[in-house]
């Protein structure tokens, strides 16, 4: 398994798996699959509203003593209703605590957005929204840091941050975010921002690798292009005789980029970690790297107002 390091020299194996989607009552069962299966790295969040029953699945296979807390990579996210600098540590207590868990190994602000706090889900008005000079980002971001140093997460991260965001962060000396987990799959590329974290010092986890279809029709587009159903994909996929989706996960391996397919089926959460052994030749990475649409399936529909206040997180 390739594994990715930070600057401490922690590592990461690059396969992991996702839990946003995977309902309550399924959730605890992947975790526990896909850590009998070699999985070495959990990626949660809060808003997932599951940490509960990951924690709980946590627990049952440490107390077993075949694999250790500090073997397992465990990442969770800020989410948008504590942005506010005394609300940081309380949103990651609590993770903590549901998770059960002494320590994260890496927290990340899930998206450059600030709700108000104690609002439950998604907004439903402009009066749920704080605006950058209500919540600057800048000390969200210090409170983070804050945090890796009192040892309640060994690496402070972002997601879903554009260049532009990135920079801002670090304007003023700050240190820069370990990792941004962004989607990332051949309709999204994101060669830019993918080169720009590297120049920076940035890992970066795709996130939506298989194109998210399974997430609620609210979400999608009319006629949204499928991923798992591309005949190029398809035809690499039966060249290698793999599944399309171990060849959409082998494709963010070669890049260097953490990925975390989310599954609750047994025989997928194997089979996705099985890509880890796919090499995928020179012709094939050429064949998909013509695929790139521009196309976002997570379009963060849910943050624009009629103000505009929230209009281009992607690109400002």
């Amino acid at each position: 398994m390739k594994r990715l390091e930070f600057r401490n020299g922690d590592t990461l194996d690059i396969i992991g798996l996702g839990t946003w989607k995977s309902d309550p009552g399924e959730v605890g069962h992947a975790v526990e699959t896909a850590l009998d299966a070699g999985y070495r790295h959990i990626d949660c969040a809060a808003i997932y509203r599951n940490e509960a029953e990951v924690g709980e699945a946590l627990q049952r296979v440490f107390s077993r003593g075949e694999i250790k807390r500090e073997d397992v990579h465990i990442t969770s996210k800020l989410w948008n209703n504590a942005h506010l600098k005394g609300d940081v540590e309380p949103a990651l207590k609590k993770t903590l605590s549901d998770l059960k868990l002494d320590y994260l190994d890496l927290y990340l602000i899930h998206w450059p957005v600030a709700f108000r706090p104690g609002l439950e889900g998604f907004p439903e008005s402009e009066s749920d929204f704080l605006t950058p000079d209500q919540a600057p980002i800048g000390e969200t971001w210090g409170a983070m840091l804050e945090m890796r140093d009192k040892g309640l997460t060994r690496h402070a991260g972002v997601s879903n941050f554009s260049t532009h965001k990135l920079d801002a962060l670090a304007a003023g000396g700050a240190e820069r975010p370990e990792m941004n987990q962004v989607e990332l799959h051949p309709y999204l590329q994101q060669d830019e921002l993918l080169a720009y974290c590297r120049e920076h010092g940035i890992l970066v986890t795709a996130y939506s690798p298989l194109g998210s279809s399974d997430r609620p029709e609210t979400m999608k587009g009319e006629d949204e292009p499928s991923l798992l159903d591309n005949d190029v994909i398809g035809s690499i996929a039966e060249k290698h005789d793999a599944t399309p989706a171990q060849v959409l996960i082998a494709w963010a391996v070669a890049r260097d980029t953490a990925v975390i397919p989310k599954s609750t089926n047994p025989d997928h959460i194997r089979k996705n970690m099985d890509s880890a052994s796919l090499e995928l030749d020179s012709q094939d990475l050429q064949r998909i790297r013509d695929l790139d649409l521009h196309y976002r399936y997570i379009g963060g529909d849910a943050f624009r107002t009629d103000s505009g206040l929230y209009a281009n997180i992607f690109d400002d």
